[in-house]
């Protein structure tokens, strides 16, 4: 049996169902992994709901999902460095995570270490690498340098943040009120509950926006730069063009970077670096944990595991 959970026409959760598919077979630089466990992300409701129909067109049905952790059971040619059994995490560049198995390129995994379980390591490639990505790649961020952090409590904020101060950055956010605690706890300086305060009323001078959120939040975001400010959003693409003079914005989309997130993956197996998991559920209930994720959710990441 290979279950798959497929949406076969955009809406809302009623288009998604539970399908029997084939197994998957490894082709050349492929890997087919036997998932135990899958991370929801914003994209999944995205995807359903079609807001994403003209960056990311589907031939439907369509297998959501886009990373995951498991154990491989078939081997292409031309991999190496990699065993029948061995535990492995990565996101799929694409979408299907949603599925008992998957085909997937070796190039976009990495070994799971030991002492890192899956539950864990299902929650980190996409929240990790896009917050890395967009804080040094894209946002050149740098040692004393200030960052304010929109969505901080989410999967990818609370990466952000550690990452942030892990380089010596001052750490701003935004977020609720009732996720202060834990976002400072992660190392941030500052937490701006955004439902009673007006961030662009506090923050000043910032070096770099990380925008995760979008709408009026993007708009605001521009008045709190300082001079040479850029933002990086996940949220709008059309951030590169409501740029005002002087400042900069770049939109952003994580590639898959085994080595980097082999790193990531090793030091919250040392407890320096820490996942939030907000919710796990079990692969039948995949659906409904699909729409909490897009009506409201506690801070980090929720998993799906399979039985």
């Amino acid at each position: 049996m290979n279950r798959a959970l497929r949406i076969h026409a955009y809406g809302g959760s009623e288009v998604v169902h539970i399908d029997d598919v084939p197994l998957p077979k490894a082709a050349d630089g492929e890997i087919v992994v036997r998932v135990h466990a899958a991370g929801i992300n914003p994209l999944d409701w995205k995807v359903r709901d079609g807001l994403m129909r003209e960056v990311f067109p589907l031939t439907l049905p369509a297998t959501l999902g886009i990373e995951l952790a498991g154990e491989i059971v078939e081997i292409g040619a031309g991999v190496s460095g990699f065993a029948i059994g061995e535990r492995v995490v990565g996101p799929l560049a694409g979408l299907g995570a949603f599925t008992d198995h998957v085909a997937i390129a070796a190039s976009n995994l990495t070994l799971t270490p030991k002492d890192l379980d899956d539950v864990r390591a299902a929650a980190i490639s996409v929240a990790s690498l896009t917050a890395w990505q967009a804080l040094f790649e894209a946002g050149a961020l740098k040692r004393g340098q200030t960052v304010l952090i929109h969505g901080a409590a989410g999967g990818v904020g609370s990466f952000a943040v550690q990452f942030a101060r892990r380089i010596g950055a001052h750490v701003l956010c935004t977020a609720q009120g009732v996720n202060a605690g834990y976002l400072r706890a992660l190392g941030a300086n500052e937490v701006i509950d955004y439902r009673s305060s007006a961030f662009w009323e506090i923050a000043h001078d910032v070096d770099l926006v990380l925008d995760l959120v979008g709408g009026a939040t993007l708009a605001h975001s521009w008045q709190v730069l300082g001079d040479n400010g850029r933002i990086v959003s996940t949220a709008t693409p059309e951030v590169t063009t409501t740029a005002t003079a002087g400042k900069r914005g770049i939109w952003f989309q994580m590639r898959p970077d085994p080595a980097r997130l082999a790193e990531i993956a090793n030091l919250l197996a040392r407890g320096e670096l820490s996942v939030e998991i907000s919710e796990t559920a079990s692969f039948d209930q995949t659906a409904a944990v699909i729409e909490r994720n897009k009506t409201g959710h506690g801070p980090g990441k929720a998993v799906i595991t399979f039985g």
